[in-house]
């Protein structure tokens, strides 16, 4: 009887020991993000720093947050007490170089010191092209800075949203029914012609210039979802063209998509997309 409890005792405790060990979650990581310092990296690129630092001044509400230099990231990356918020340069694998100009929230850590990919990365989003910016991202940066905001407390709630990335907790086409959908001129692909816009109900789809676009968006309008691409300056094959519909007023991602281009699929919003878009 004895052996048997022995035998017994052997085969049960490394069930006991599975079932104690814990899986820390990337929702679980984030769960200290309100009481940690987020430091806001400046790149020394002045414009786009200016219109960061305006936008975090105006518009962070979620942490509280300081403007750190470079060499402030250096020294701090590798301390689990910070979270950066910071510009970076992403280059896919058929680039030749960075194409993209991006924004990426992180938490600082142990290995941090080592390798930026040994980072915890909470979310990143496409800003402007790295090489020749065009000038749209000035007015677009309050409402990007809340989509990193919007997505950080999505990721705090669920698992789910804290591994979907920014496509899986944009609002969906399916809740933009009644606000007017506006995309510029310059967000629209080349194949899509005025005979094809013609065809797109006025009441679900408007095209206009990208100036009063941008104008929207400065004027938070209301019920208005406005386009906004980031694509590299001399995209070809292998880069990417991000897409976005915006909430002028409540910045609400409300469309996140991406497609790589081609010599059959250029920038900007296709025509499937479009017609996707006036079908909601």
């Amino acid at each position: 009887m004895r052996r048997f409890l022995i035998f017994m005792v052997a085969v049960l405790m490394p069930a006991a020991m599975f079932s104690q060990a814990q899986i820390t979650t990337k929702k679980m990581k984030l769960e200290d993000f309100p009481e940690k310092v987020t430091k806001v990296v400046l790149s020394g690129n002045i414009f786009v720093d200016g219109s960061i630092e305006d936008a975090v001044k105006n518009r962070w509400t979620i942490s509280p947050y300081e403007f750190c230099s470079m060499e402030e990231f250096e020294a701090l990356k590798g301390k689990e007490d910070y979270y950066f918020l910071m510009t970076v340069t992403g280059q896919f694998r058929k680039e030749v170089e960075p194409g993209l100009l991006m924004l990426s929230l992180v938490k600082g850590g142990k290995g941090s010191d080592l390798s930026l990919d040994k980072m915890l990365e909470v979310v990143t989003i496409p800003i402007c092209s790295a090489e020749y910016p065009s000038g749209r991202e000035i007015t677009f940066m309050p409402a990007l800075v809340d989509i990193v905001q919007n997505h950080v407390q999505a990721s705090m709630k669920r698992d789910y949203s804290a591994y979907g990335g920014l496509e899986t907790n944009s609002v969906k086409l399916d809740g933009a029914h009644g606000r007017r959908v506006v995309i510029a001129d310059s967000d629209v692909n080349v194949s899509v012609d005025s005979v094809f816009l013609a065809s797109l109900p006025e009441d679900k789809v408007e095209v206009l210039p990208e100036a009063d676009v941008d104008a929207l968006m400065e004027q938070g309008a209301t019920n208005t979802l406005v386009s906004y691409t980031v694509t590299p300056y001399d995209a070809g094959t292998g880069s990417y063209c991000y897409k976005m519909l915006i909430d002028a007023g409540t910045h609400g991602l409300y469309y996140y998509r991406k497609h790589r281009i081609s010599k059959n699929a250029g920038p900007g919003f296709l025509p499937e997309e479009l017609s996707r878009i006036a079908r909601r």
